[in-house]
């Protein structure tokens, strides 16, 4: 097994599982982290055993976004802004291939929030197909107390989500939504007790895991697309996906067990 220095990786029966593990920087994402967790990701992406995949943070936090802890060594050497390194560029290699490859994996993927999501960290939960938090969880749009705007993908998501005007008062005042009003938003889809929260999200990933796999990757695909298809376009296209799930081992088993008056068997293919 791999050994991380940043992360933990669990795999056990058909369930995978990456830990954020820098719980004395409340899992600040530094570049070590970043890259461990895209390699985990992949790995795990390809592992057909692995047929649902949790996300969560060791601590009190799920992570507090990216390490700024660096700032000092990359704002020294000048007071011109645009001598510094850009940060747009350090953006597209550091956290645009984790979001996309999260919402590309054809996966299940609950993110499990033990504590806060902020900043980063924030999009990273949000990019994630479900949420269960804890009681004390909640989520930050961080980037308006350091003059940046939102990046990872939360602009996208929160507006999808909440549309523009929650998702701008979120992004503009940068306040934390506590756990409780996020499920009102539909930003969390479950809050747990604290110490129910590890039961209840292992419940749901059992569940998932033992679903049919393929349909459940198409499910991400079709919702995903229809964001920025027209009706038309949208019903073509769950069409499309319709013929392919019909052709699935798993629609197959379905459609026997129904006649045989039992509880399908999936395999995830």
């Amino acid at each position: 097994m791999t050994t991380h220095e940043t992360i933990i990786v669990e795999k056990t029966d058909s369930l995978g599982k990456i830990t954020l593990n820098r719980p004395d920087q409340l899992n600040a994402i530094n570049d070590k982290m970043g890259e461990e967790f895209h390699t985990a990701l992949r790995d795990i992406e390809k592992d057909d055993r692995i047929r649902c995949l949790v996300i969560t943070g060791a601590g009190r936090a799920f992570s507090a976004g990216e390490d700024i802890s660096g700032l000092k060594e990359r704002y020294a050497e000048s007071d011109d802004a645009a001598k510094h390194p850009s940060l747009g560029d350090h953006l597209r290699k550091k956290y645009h291939p984790i979001i996309l490859r999260m919402r590309g994996m054809e996966k299940p993927i609950i993110a499990q929030l033990n504590g806060i999501a902020a900043g980063s960290g924030a999009s990273i939960a949000l990019a994630c197909d479900m949420r269960i938090a804890s009681e004390d969880a909640g989520l930050k749009q961080a980037f308006v107390g350091v003059g940046l705007v939102p990046d990872s993908g939360s602009s996208y998501f929160l507006t999808q989500m909440v549309g523009q005007g929650r998702a701008l008062e979120l992004i503009m005042t940068g306040r934390t939504v506590p756990a409780k009003e996020a499920e009102q938003l539909g930003l969390v889809n479950r809050v747990v007790p604290r110490e129910n929260l590890s039961k209840t999200v292992d419940e749901v990933a059992r569940q998932l895991a033992s679903g049919p796999t393929k349909t459940l990757g198409m499910d991400k695909r079709l919702v995903t697309r229809a964001a920025v298809v027209d009706l038309a376009e949208a019903l073509e296209y769950e069409a499309l996906h319709q013929d392919i799930a019909g052709k699935t081992k798993d629609h197959l088993e379905a459609v026997k067990a129904f006649l045989e008056k039992r509880q399908p068997r999936f395999t995830g293919r």
